[in-house]
């Protein structure tokens, strides 16, 4: 059964710099870290030929697009200057430019997404969802494609009290709604955004549970649908529910994230175990196909 079988209720295309990305199945995107401290694979990839070398890997493994980061977002991590942020990332930009799928760079920073998108990104990837000063500009000032995030907090705190929320579907759907209505003031074209409710940002394992059961109320409302990033991967909601502390340890368990997000309508799955989860979703695939057609 081919991964390209049809799914339903999916969005329209989104724009997405040199490509037009379209959803009638999940898209996989893969995770390149090339930062020393990342969660679970920090200091795997921080030189080029082993960024490159992982890269490939995960093309030949069928990730749709690739996802670039430079700071490591995990709970507690210190910011990166942005002079070594960029030596981090635009070389690899500059260099996967030529690979012919889609480019996203994962930073909050206005200095490394205008660099990126001018080495060839095809995506902006924001945690902040566009809030530091400058980062809409840069978003009007292109034709990538953005993903708005919720974070509630930032990196070195977020997780460091218990987070409270009034309604956590309710109140991450109110700021995506917020930071999509920001961008579309500003010139930017709805089909050029989609929205990440954030898994691990600010959030319980109760939280999060909560926000994959209802992944599409996350959503703002409105046409066209707009895409929805789900990034569970490895991540300690996992291990909450398995038991299982190492974050290496949780790759059965992300795969079974990554077919939950897709049945709970995730455009766009971010993940570190490519092959696996691209295999899960054939499965899936296959699997409602065969219902439609009974």
């Amino acid at each position: 059964m081919s991964i390209h079988a049809l799914s339903q209720d999916h969005p329209d295309p989104l724009q997405c710099g040199r490509f037009t990305l379209s959803f009638e199945r999940p898209l996989v995107m893969g995770i390149l870290n090339v930062t020393p401290d990342s969660f679970s694979d920090g200091g795997s990839y921080v030189t080029r030929a082993d960024a490159l070398r992982q890269a490939e890997r995960m093309l030949l493994e069928g990730a749709d697009m690739i996802d670039i980061g430079g700071e490591s977002t995990r709970p507690g991590a210190p910011p990166v200057a942005l002079d070594e942020e960029l030596a981090r990332v635009i070389p690899l930009v500059e260099q996967l430019r030529g690979a012919n799928v889609p480019l996203s760079i994962d930073t909050y920073k206005p200095e490394v997404m205008r660099a990126a998108l001018a080495a060839g990104a095809d995506m902006i990837n924001d945690i902040w969802g566009f809030r530091m000063p400058g980062a809409i500009d840069v978003a009007r000032d292109s034709r990538c494609g953005l993903c708005v995030m919720h974070m509630l907090g930032e990196p070195r705190t977020m997780q460091a009290a218990e987070p409270v929320y009034r309604d956590v579907v309710a109140d991450v759907r109110e700021f995506l709604v917020e930071r999509t209505d920001a961008l579309l003031q500003a010139g930017v074209a709805r089909s050029r955004i989609s929205v990440d409710p954030g898994f691990g940002f600010g959030k319980t394992a109760e939280h999060n549970y909560t926000l994959l059961a209802h992944l599409r109320e996350t959503a703002p409302g409105g046409k066209p649908l707009l895409p929805i990033l789900a990034g569970v991967s490895r991540k300690s909601m996992l291990g909450a529910v398995t038991g299982r502390s190492a974050p290496a340890e949780r790759v059965a368990a992300s795969i079974a994230s990554a077919v939950c997000a897709a049945e709970q309508g995730a455009s766009i799955i971010r993940v570190h175990d490519v092959a696996q989860t691209v295999d899960a979703l054939k499965i899936w695939l296959a699997t409602r196909a065969a219902v439609r057609r009974s």
